[in-house]
């Protein structure tokens, strides 16, 4: 297995892989659209050519990025595969100097093993007033919100540090 940066190539796999659990109310779907458009914010996991699962990190502002789009081949899901995903969004989110990174999730439990905490949705008005708003589930959201400081602190690093 190994994690890589998605291409133009993955985008169907993704796009299947997404939306199986977008049927089943686990996330919400995506377009072949929004995944073209959006490619440079993807990462995938493949083995043996076949994406078995998906990350993405988008910048919603200079200080803030969201952690989407996880999703899991169910056969894969148990392994670590998510936490390597999410792993490796973060870890772009602090090479870009990102401050905050957070995911609105119906699994708020996997992220909290992550490092995240949760917090109330209407403290990232970047994502509501923006995306949020186009969305059909808006203004009834029903996912849970969780965010990560990845600013470093004078009294503790941990979260540079931290494995998930």
């Amino acid at each position: 297995m190994r994690t890589r940066k998605a291409k133009i190539a993955d985008v169907k796999a993704i796009h299947k892989l997404v939306n199986e659990f977008g049927k089943k109310g686990e996330m919400l779907p995506r377009s072949l659209n929004d995944l073209y458009e959006n490619i440079r914010d993807i990462v995938v996991c493949e083995n043996k050519d076949d994406i078995i699962g998906v990350c993405a990190l988008h910048i919603m502002w200079e200080d803030l990025a969201e952690v989407r789009t996880l999703a899991v081949r169910l056969d894969a899901q148990g392994t670590g595969l998510g936490k390597r995903l999410v792993k490796a969004c973060i870890d772009e989110a602090r090479k870009l100097g990102i401050k905050k990174v957070f995911a609105l999730t119906y699994h708020p439990d996997f992220f909290k093993k992550a490092g995240f905490e949760e917090i109330d949705k209407t403290k990232l008005p970047q994502k509501i007033w923006g995306e949020c708003l186009r969305c059909p589930k808006f203004p009834e959201c029903d996912e849970t919100a969780v965010i990560m400081d990845l600013t470093p602190s004078k009294k503790d690093n941990c979260l540079k540090s931290k494995t998930i």
